[in-house]
This record gives C-alpha cells, structure tokens and sequence, in this order.
C-alpha cells in the first residue's frame, strides 16, 4: 500500500480530569453536558462501600438527580448489559455515569450503545457497528489498568457461546474522562498488580501493532516507562499516592497508545480465557504477555530493544536481537515480582479447550494487527508456552 492511501485515526475522549481531587468535578461536568437525570452505572463492590452514593451526592450537589444500577459483573455479560439498559430506560434517565474498572465502563457502553441503536449488544460486536451517538456518557475510573474510561473498546461476554465479544466503535468513546488517584488508594495489592500489568500490554501490544504511529509510540513508550518505575511501589504500599498518580497516567497514556494502534493476540487470547472460565483479564494478559511477544519478537527486534530501554534495563553493548531478549526478561521480571502468577496451570486451563479458545482467538478483533502472523498450531502453541 502507497503511504498516500495510509490514514490513521486518534480517538480520545472530548475532556480529560487527571490529579487529586479531579472526581469532585463530576457535578460540574454532569450540569456542562446538560445531563438531568444520569445512570450511575457500577459493581456490588462499590456501592456496598459507599462510592457510588458519594458520586450521587457529586451530581445532587448539582441540581440533577442520579439512578444507581449496580450490576456490572467482573467480565461484564450481555445481560448484565441489558439488565442495565431496564433500569436506564425504566427510570428515563437521560445520561450515563460509570464508575469503576474495566467491568463497569464497558457494561456502560454497552447498554449507552443500545439505549439509542436499540436492538441487542450482540448486534454491536465488530466495528464501528452502531449509527447514532450514545448518551452523553461520563466515566470515572478506579483502576490503574483498563483504561476503558476513555477508549472505544467495549468487551462483553455472550452468555450462549462464553465468547468475549469485542465492539469497537468510536462512538463509545466516553465524553468526559476522569482519573482521580485517590479514587484508586484502596485497590487490593493483587488487583494494583493485575491492572498494571493489563496497562503494560496494552503499551507493548500498541507498541509492536502494525498500525502503530509516531503518536501512539510516544504514549506508549512513556507508559511503558511509569509502568516499569511505579507498578512496584503501587503494589508494595497502596498509599503511595505519588506511584498510584504515575500509576493513573501510564494507565491512561497506555490506553492513548491502544486505543488508536489497537492490540495484538495477547488480548485476543485473553478474551478466550476470560470467556471460558471467567478468569480476570489483567491476570490472563500478564501471563500470556511473554509468551505472545517472544513469537513476535522476530517480526521487529528493533522495536523489543526500544521496549527493554524504556523498561529501564541496559543494553549498551548488545546486539538489537540481544536487546530484544532482555525485553522479554523484563516484563517476566515485572509480573513475578509484583505476584502474578507463573502460568494458566495455576489457574486451572485446561488443555483440551485451547484448540477452540485459538480459533476464536484468530477472529478477535484485537488479533488483527499482531505483528507476526499466526497460524492455529502456532496460538495453540502460545497457549501451552503460557501454561
């Protein structure tokens, strides 16, 4: 292809909120939209501690009244999503509000995405498949991973096939972004580690895509970089804020670099996993990470050297094939001393299921642009390396 046919998109959310104390703005930003009456769209977990009534309160404060619907599932569902678009539609709600991880925003997504296009969120799993704009749509991350809150990514599980659907459309993309680090102090260590480890792939996937930019470079090389100093002192001590707000912006400039490069088949596979057997996401990616990019290593030795540098690992002296190898050291390195655990046996995969998990591998969308073509026998591969 001629550089003139080649056009590359950037997609990222209208406003962006970062820094301590960004989430007391959600008033303001709900009354700027025009919302009167937003679903606050969140888990079980959340509103138990009182999360989602504080962010209630945010929006009475000013002069709008919210609905809170707490049924975003870990690995969100199809009818966790329209379970959510009831409660949306019953209440005439007239705006949405995630607040949460991954889970949260993409369960958001999903019923914003029907609540206007109607029909069922199966109909959405592609790209660009919608025709009308969402709701105006405000998300409020509490995790340092997914970076959902402002992407156009939106997983959900089909609950007939236990495949995780990915829907790809600009048109999720959340208006309003906030990323407010005191909102992530109380992680546990294992979902600090889990989350970081997700915004680490999502840099080095990005990174390696076939449809990386100079733009999306720079945001994933820097990420990369925080990721690398900070993850570590995030998950050893929770009050860190300084590593958790480094933390916040690596999630963020990670989903900058993914959202618009896209991903490659550590996600693809991921998504198999997550389907199957309900595993979380972060955790499935960290372990596959290693795995997928020592396949991809030979496609572009150069860009693993890059990798392994913004990792903070010296490779003066080293042939670029050499360099590359220390990348992958490193992020094997990174996930065990932050606990991840050593491989899927540890969580229980079984063997006899990564042929089908491979084949719908190969049709997620994520896998598109891997740097290195696979073949089945080579993803069935990857899956018994990761075990």
């Amino acid at each position: 292809m001629a550089l003139a046919d080649q056009v590359y998109g950037f997609f990222i959310p209208t406003v962006t909120l970062m820094g301590v104390g960004a989430v007391k703005e959600t008033g303001n930003q709900v009354k700027t939209l025009g919302c009167k009456k937003p679903l606050i769209v969140t888990d079980k977990g959340l509103a138990a501690l009182g999360v989602a009534e504080k962010i209630k309160g945010y929006v009475e404060e000013a002069g709008a009244s919210a609905i809170i619907f707490d049924g975003a599932e870990p690995n969100p569902t199809d009818i966790n999503v329209h379970d959510g678009l009831k409660v949306f539609q019953d209440n005439k709600c007239d705006s949405i509000i995630s607040l949460g991880g991954g889970s949260s925003h993409d369960c958001a997504k999903g019923i914003g995405i029907v609540s206007t296009n109607g029909g069922h969120i199966r109909d959405y799993e592609g790209v660009d498949k919608s025709s009308k704009p969402m709701p105006p749509f405000i998300a409020i991350n509490t995790t340092a991973g997914t970076a959902s809150e402002m992407t156009r990514f939106c997983i959900i599980t089909n609950t007939d096939t236990h495949v995780k659907m990915a829907i790809v459309d600009w048109r999720v993309t959340p208006n309003v972004a906030i990323n407010d680090p005191v909102m992530m102090v109380g992680m546990p260590p294992a979902l600090t580690a889990a989350t970081g480890m997700d915004a680490l792939t999502h840099a080095v996937e990005a990174y390696v895509s076939t449809i990386a930019t100079p733009v999306t470079d720079a945001c994933a090389l820097k990420a990369i970089q925080l990721i690398s100093e900070n993850l570590r002192n995030a998950v050893a001590n929770g009050q860190n804020m300084e590593a958790r707000d480094k933390m916040a912006y690596a999630e963020y400039l990670a989903g900058m670099a993914f959202n618009n490069a896209s991903l490659g088949y550590v996600h693809a596979m991921a998504h198999q996993l997550g389907g199957f057997y309900n595993l979380p996401h972060g955790v499935c990616n960290a372990i596959l990470l290693p795995a997928v990019e020592s396949f991809n290593l030979i496609s572009n030795p150069k860009r693993f050297a890059d990798i392994a540098a913004a990792m903070g690992e010296n490779i003066e002296g080293l042939s670029v094939r050499d360099a590359a190898d220390v990348a992958i050291a490193a992020i094997k390195k990174l996930s065990a001393d932050v606990g991840i655990p050593a491989g899927l046996k540890e969580l229980n995969v079984k063997e006899e299921d990564f042929e089908v998990m491979a084949k719908n591998a190969m049709k997620d969308a994520c896998s598109f642009t891997n740097p290195r073509i696979a073949t089945l026998e080579d993803v069935i591969g990857i899956f018994k390396a990761a075990m």
